[in-house]
């Protein structure tokens, strides 16, 4: 429960999109617009019971199709599209396994020590992704006072974006697992940032 003196009273809520054909087989999934599976539709649709009982002041919405149909699915009102809330842009990786990368290169990687390498698009530094997101919570922030915030994306970027809330640098995320149609609050202990709940689904 938010703590009543807080001057922020809202939730800031991150619903990561619901199942895709890529996510399933573990692609690295940026600025393709690759739609939702029959399950990723369930698994949006589930999330009406973790939701239903909130009030939104605000409601937005990566621009790619997974996140926008997840929203509409959900039940979330009149969804605003935030061009910031895109996922990664991947570069040379897009679509491409961790283990597929690895073998590429020859050596572990991971997208938040090592980041990408441009290709098809100029792919993004973890520090880009981090400015997009306290730009997105620049103009979220402020409609806590009035309600909860949900902010509907994707797996990288919504953890980056967590990071980024709780203070922390951008990093952080490769320690804050978000499987797809899942939900996670982000409010306040006293005037401190904190985690409420991380990735629930409708099966938790």
């Amino acid at each position: 429960m938010t703590d009543p003196a807080s001057p922020e009273p809202g939730s800031l809520v991150l619903v990561r999109h619901g199942e895709t054909s890529w996510s399933r087989a573990g692609r690295h999934t940026g600025l393709t617009d690759v739609p939702l599976t029959e399950q990723g539709k369930e698994e949006a649709r589930s999330l009406r019971t973790l939701l239903a009982h909130r009030r939104f002041a605000l409601v937005l919405t990566s621009p790619l199709t997974r996140a926008r149909r997840t929203a509409e699915l959900a039940g979330l009102p009149t969804a605003q599209v935030e061009d910031r809330l895109v996922e990664w842009d991947y570069g040379a990786y897009e679509g491409l396994t961790t283990p597929q990368i690895r073998e590429r290169l020859g050596h572990p990687w991971t997208v938040f020590t090592d980041g990408v390498v441009a290709g098809g698009t100029p792919g993004e530094t973890i520090e880009a992704v981090a400015a997009r997101a306290r730009a997105v919570l620049e103009r979220a922030l402020p409609a806590l006072v009035h309600g909860d915030v949900a902010l509907v994306g994707h797996g990288h970027c919504l953890r980056v974006l967590a990071s980024v809330f709780l203070r922390q640098e951008p990093g952080l995320g490769a320690h804050l697992k978000l499987d797809p149609g899942s939900v996670s609050l982000l409010g306040h202990e006293h005037e401190t940032p904190a985690i409420e709940r991380w990735n629930l689904t409708a099966e938790t």
